[in-house]
């Protein structure tokens, strides 16, 4: 008798959709709430509590009408065998191009494209309208409709040049790949995202934003110092021209071993009248490096892919399995897929012990930036960030622990407070 993988991922898809709208309704219950948290009265002014409250709410609704879309299309792809038969499909449609669809690779990529052109139909109107009416709406969006569509139009080329050899690499990996497939395949990925960590920020990013050096003054000063005085090093100092497409605020660092850089969004520097608070920021992402955050973020990652292609070499054979999706024929990519599929419920489970690491770690670095003396700076930057940016006042506790990979802001605050009250006992 043939195991129903199909039902029971379909199944799971469904529970999960129940699941998180449950949650998301609970989330809407709390920025419904009339008021401010007690932590956060006095501190956040009513404006921009009722600002945030609109916005929150409006992205809420939108969310909702987002999922449920989603979860139709998601569900009726998989159970009316759409995928085996935009599979077959991509062949046809490669043979009649004069390729040869028998080539697993070439069969493939015109798959790919056929995928890349349904995606691209069916999120273009929810783009469209986070971009150009929410997020107008509440001041936050920049861009023209040119500069939308022109960034679209860049990832797709982007898509194009990077994804084919990418994808008939790991087809051939997989194809010649014998009892050690998992690990060439993790070898693979590990030096692909070497590489993409490397060109990214220097071919990639600058084809969307511009890249300016930090002009010199007190806060390049503040920032060199600060790093300097933790061995931090820092070879460039950038600010990025977030502005041209939002006005929401960031600060990011980059790069290997002796050769890091640091960049500040305009944005931040704006919001931030007092420049120390934007050097509290920093001192804040300073102290993930100094706590080898990203380096446990990216063995983490690391070992969790192993583990992935540890266990797609263990069913990709699995007749059964393609079988149960509408296939006849056991291709690469799509074993991926079903693979992916098969696995949620442990995807889902990693996710949330992940979210939990990092919300750790991120108190960890807000009392890093504490003992550094930037306590009172890096609480009034993360209001101003909360304000400025709008970000929920409110949160529902079960939403944000299943959701958040950052603690809400009255989480951050009070352990801030404990840490001063520590220091004055």
């Amino acid at each position: 008798m043939a195991l129903p993988y199909l039902e029971a991922v379909l199944g799971f898809m469904i529970f999960m959709y129940i699941f998180e709208t449950y949650l998301d309704i609970r989330q809407y219950g709390a920025l419904k709430l009339p008021s401010l948290p007690k932590q956060l009265e006095g501190v956040v002014s009513h404006e921009k509590f009722e600002k945030s409250k609109a916005y929150s709410l409006e992205k809420s609704h939108f969310h909702f009408i987002h999922e449920a879309v989603t979860i139709v299309m998601d569900t009726s792809i998989l159970y009316f065998g759409v995928l085996p038969w935009f599979w077959e499909k991509s062949g046809n449609f490669a043979s009649h191009m004069g390729l040869n669809s028998e080539n697993e690779i070439i069969h493939t990529l015109s798959f790919l494209a056929g995928v890349m052109v349904w995606s691209q139909i069916t999120d273009l109107p929810f783009a469209l309208y986070s971009t150009f009416v929410i997020e107008a709406r509440h001041g936050f969006n920049k861009q023209t409709i040119w500069l939308f569509f022109r960034d679209l139009f860049k990832g797709i080329c982007l898509s194009i040049l990077l994804g084919p050899p990418i994808v008939s690499a790991l087809i051939v990996i997989v194809q010649k790949g014998g009892p050690y497939l998992a690990i060439y395949l993790w070898a693979f990925m590990f030096v692909l995202s070497i590489v993409m960590m490397t060109i990214y920020p220097v071919l990639i990013a600058p084809l969307f934003n511009k890249f300016t050096p930090l002009p010199d003054g007190e806060l390049r000063e503040k920032i060199e110092k600060l790093a300097a005085s933790l061995k931090f090093p820092l070879k460039k100092l950038f600010v990025i021209d977030g502005s041209t497409r939002s006005s929401h605020s960031n600060a990011y660092m980059y790069g290997f071993f002796k050769n890091k850089r640091i960049v500040l969004y305009d944005t931040l520097i704006q919001q931030c009248k007092n420049e120390d608070e934007v050097v509290a920021v920093i001192a804040h992402e300073l102290g993930h490096w100094k706590l080898n955050h990203t380096v446990f973020s990216f063995i983490a990652v690391q070992i969790i892919t192993f583990l992935q292609f540890g266990g797609y070499t263990l069913v990709r054979n699995s007749k059964e399995l393609f079988q149960s999706f509408g296939f006849d024929t056991q291709p690469v990519l799509i074993g991926l897929l079903i693979f992916q599929h098969t696995v949620i419920p442990i995807q889902h489970i990693v996710s949330f012990g992940l979210n939990l690491v990092s919300r750790a770690f991120e108190f960890q670095a807000d009392a890093f930036a504490k003992k550094l003396g930037y306590g009172k700076l890096l609480r009034a930057g993360l209001i101003k960030l909360q304000e400025e940016n709008l970000s929920t006042m409110n949160t529902d506790p079960w939403y944000s622990a299943y959701h958040y990979s950052h603690p809400p802001l009255v989480e951050r605050l009070a352990a801030l407070e404990d840490l001063e009250s520590k220091k004055e006992d």
